[in-house]
């Protein structure tokens, strides 16, 4: 039977024709309706065509819709899946100007300087309580995957307000661990690990190859090849001079964007200074920078080779699973083919030991028809248990508090609690200056 599923934002050009291309790659799911949304028409009709033309290529059935119309996009959908960014990375990158004036830096300012900054976060989580508003009274029996950020505070907003929805999150940053055993020399079809945590915090706990505990084989690296490696190795490398520094101090990997720049920079005593972080093998100026220019890169590139119809597609994004997990849950919800995947759910089975019962947490779960069930981990080390309830959990949970109350007190508590506050007049001027830029009107108001 033919399935439908939505794509919210499908404009993000990049992840649509990822989604497509491994869609393409699952025979299972071939027939199925595929709708892109988005409000801007001239990106959609891009991504729409690219997609199209994929699937023609590949010779694979899929019917590719594409409206700007929300409603009409979920309207009997089986599945929702939300990457849309309301906020472009122009406010992104203003913010975060404010915010270096007034003395804030990368480094654990988790809701400052991180894409999951206070002003981003408020237009998601907006947009997050539409769409499934939408979704309860469109189709209320989909399953509504969230990809877009911030997945942490979106995720766990959501279970605690619509209960009754069908929810889960979406995150490639596990993929670390393969990283780690290449680097091991070990091969990823025999090895298994356990990596337990919330969203862009998340530690490998647990890592056998072959049946056997290969855990220690890290501490014999960074002894015997660490430096060496961090020698030559780039900024914020996976198996850097910082993420094994955190191995050794909690016992536990940070795996992807757990003290990555992608999550932002966990680890303020990393970055005290330029001088520290140049020791450390950190730049994060350096990640922005590229990330920015990268993704107007692509964007650039899928529009010149989407007006070219002499190109082929597939010889540009070669026919080969994506690696993201999107397309494996969707079969596996839909065609009841059971597996077992790291998702963003709550924490209701105390799956990660110590963690609120209603906070997000990122673990294996295991994904069929009956739905997303979460598998029992061994929790965190001590330390990396303590990071999470206060780098985590405390501020996301003020965050929300904030917005729910509409609460000026509440969101500059949350600054407050930020490791670059000095001062609460600093705070406060910061927050102040944030809020009054242009497109913060909205919540300006909200929190008048």
């Amino acid at each position: 039977m033919p399935h439908t599923i939505t794509i919210i934002g499908a404009g993000s050009a990049v992840f649509s024709l990822g989604m497509v291309r491994d869609l393409c790659l699952t025979p299972s799911l071939q027939g199925s309706t595929v709708r892109f949304m988005d409000i801007d028409q001239g990106r959609l009709d891009a991504i729409h065509a690219l997609c199209t033309r994929y699937a023609a290529e590949m010779g694979v059935s899929l019917h590719l819709e594409k409206t700007t119309d929300r409603r009409a996009a979920l309207a009997g959908a089986d599945v929702v899946v939300n990457a849309a960014l309301v906020a472009g990375h122009h406010r992104l990158r203003a913010g975060w100007q404010v915010a270096q004036r007034h003395g804030y830096r990368w480094g654990g300012s988790l809701h400052v300087m991180h894409d999951e900054a206070f002003w981003v976060n408020f237009p998601q989580l907006r947009l997050f309580e539409s769409v499934i508003e939408d979704v309860l009274e469109l189709c209320p029996e989909a399953w509504y995957i969230q990809i877009a950020n911030p997945v942490k505070a979106g995720i766990t907003h959501l279970a605690r307000t619509y209960p009754q929805a069908k929810i889960v999150g979406l995150c490639h940053g596990y993929g670390g661990v393969y990283y780690l055993a290449n680097k091991l020399g070990l091969e990823r079809e025999h090895l298994t690990y356990e990596i337990p945590g919330v969203n862009h915090f998340i530690w490998l706990t647990k890592l056998f190859y072959r049946g056997e505990d290969a855990m220690p084989l890290l501490a014999k690296w960074i002894e015997e090849q660490g430096p060496r490696h961090w020698q030559t190795c780039g900024y914020s490398d996976e198996m850097g001079p910082k993420k094994s520094d955190l191995f050794k101090r909690y016992g536990a990997w940070p795996i992807g964007d757990t003290g990555g720049d992608g999550g932002g920079s966990w680890g303020w005593e990393y970055h005290s200074d330029d001088a520290t972080e140049a020791r450390w093998r950190e730049k994060p100026a350096v990640f922005w920078n590229k990330f920015f220019s990268g993704g107007e890169h692509e964007v650039a590139e899928i529009k010149r080779i989407s007006g070219d119809h002499e190109a082929r597609v597939t010889e540009h994004f070669p026919p080969h699973m994506s690696g993201e997990s999107i397309i494996p849950v969707v079969e596996a919800l839909l065609l009841d083919l059971p597996r077992v995947v790291l998702c963003n759910i709550p924490n209701t089975g105390e799956y990660v030991p110590g963690v609120p019962r209603d906070f997000q947490v990122e673990v294996p779960a295991l994904v069929s028809r009956r739905g997303i069930q979460g598998i029992q981990t061994s929790g965190l080390p001590v330390a990396a248990q303590a990071a999470l309830l206060r780098d985590c959990v405390a501020p996301t949970n003020l965050e929300l508090a904030a917005y729910a109350q509409r609460d000026y007190g509440l969101l500059l508590e949350l600054i407050m609690l930020d490791p670059w506050t000095r001062t609460p007049e600093q705070a406060k001027a910061m927050l102040d200056e944030v809020l009054a830029l242009e497109f913060n009107a909205e919540m300006r108001d909200h929190y008048r």
